[in-house]
């Protein structure tokens, strides 16, 4: 049944009556997941403090949204229920996922919420062709389109590849395409001097710091090989070495908190950081030492920032040409999970970190810089003063990388 809930302000026929503002323009946040909104929070401080500027957010459709909704609230984000939302017309409309965008009534800019667009179009649940060299997974007509009418205004892209897969797959929406390059990993480098307080925030003092990043499904390495953490925290003397584990935030989503904490149960009593799926993951991957990772985007900015990186074998696809996911997959060392785990982390050697950031961003430095113009002339307002350059994360709190305590589902 669908709720009756209906926010009278800042949007609506009514506004006007109850807003101290009046006359600004307006703009929708839709974030479908807590991964795609943490990507759209990197998006947003670029135009949020303008007066001229009303930002609302909405919990936009997608299986992995259960969580979003808490999270904004903690953000103290004014948000839309999404019957609403679709009823609204919006200067501006901003996502990084795909569900119900047909629906919104805003000029959109759509980005990726990872590592550029280096997946493929996986086969639906009850089968399909197998296509010997399937679509990549954003830049497709499925996704970019609804009733032959091409969703997003524009159309925000890492790398000036991306537009040519565009060109093949989806012909129809080159014209939205914008190369922006990458904020997150523009954020990653302006954070590398803070490493020291990133580490001390984890309390990780001399000791080597180990991160485990798995991505969601079968083929992450949380899926993949169950049995790694507790590997880990058996062979690694915690004298010497700290273990952490970055996990998807559709992990958590599709098993539940709870049962992710009684799973690792055993791990955390042993000392395992485990960050909440809120929290920002990209200061323990600037303070790691060693990065055990699969396909997921952690690990290609992991290793593009010269993390040493051991890579899950066996993906069942690989990851699209010309991607950072795909070199890592041709040149990062693999773990073997027979052999002993400390000798293979003291031989990982960095992958060639200039290749991979090559591949991540083709505007590296640049990439708030631009989010911020194609942003303002799509609210058809003039840029305000001069960018800021993108800046560190935060530091983590004390103690962030341990749940169960104060994070309850």
């Amino acid at each position: 049944m669908m709720s009756l809930e209906w926010s009278s302000a800042p949007v609506g026929i009514d506004a006007s009556r109850w807003v101290s503002r009046a006359g600004c323009r307006t703009v929708l946040v839709a974030t479908h997941t807590i991964a795609s909104c943490q990507r759209l929070l990197d998006v947003i401080e670029h135009v949020e403090s303008d007066p001229r500027v009303q930002l609302v957010f909405t919990v936009a459709p997608d299986v992995f949204n259960h969580q979003v909704q808490r999270f904004l609230d903690r953000l103290g984000a004014l948000t839309l229920p999404w019957h609403q939302a679709v009823r609204e017309r919006f200067d501006l409309g901003l996502a990084a996922a795909y569900g119900g965008l047909h629906q919104l009534h805003a000029p959109l800019l759509l980005m990726a919420h990872g590592a550029g667009h280096g997946k493929r179009v996986r086969p639906g649940p009850y089968g399909g062709p197998v296509l010997a060299d399937p679509p990549v997974y954003g830049l497709d007509a499925q996704r970019l389109t609804h009733g032959g009418r091409v969703l997003p205004t524009a159309l925000a892209l890492s790398h000036d590849h991306e537009v040519e897969v565009l060109r093949r797959q989806c012909p129809e929406a080159v014209e939205a395409a914008v190369v922006v390059g990458d904020p997150c990993v523009d954020r990653l480098v302006a954070s590398l001097p803070r490493r020291p307080d990133y580490r001390r925030s984890l309390g990780v003092d001399e000791q080597e710091l180990v991160v485990v990043s798995s991505t969601w499904g079968r083929d992450g390495v949380f899926g993949r090989w169950p049995d790694l953490l507790p590997q880990l925290m058996t062979q690694l003397p915690p004298d010497r070495y700290r273990i952490a584990a970055l996990l998807h935030p559709a992990v958590w989503d599709a098993h539940g908190h709870r049962q992710i904490r009684a799973w690792l149960q055993d791990c955390l009593d042993a000392g395992l950081l485990l960050p909440h799926p809120t929290e920002d993951w990209r200061g323990p991957v600037v303070a790691a030492d060693h990065v055990i990772g699969d396909h997921g985007s952690v690990t290609a900015y992991a290793a593009a920032i010269g993390r040493p990186v051991l890579l899950l074998p066996g993906l069942r696809s690989l990851p699209a040409a010309g991607t950072p996911q795909r070199l890592l997959d041709t040149s990062a060392s693999r773990l073997d999970p027979r052999r002993p785990l400390s000798p293979q982390l003291a031989l990982a050697g960095e992958v060639d970190r200039q290749a991979v950031m090559g591949a991540l961003t083709g505007r590296p430095g640049e990439a708030g810089m631009l989010l911020r113009r194609t942003m303002y002339r799509l609210l058809r307002l003039t840029e305000p003063g001069r960018h800021r350059q993108s800046g560190p994360v935060p530091v983590p709190q004390p103690d962030c990388g341990r749940v169960g305590h104060d994070h309850a589902s």
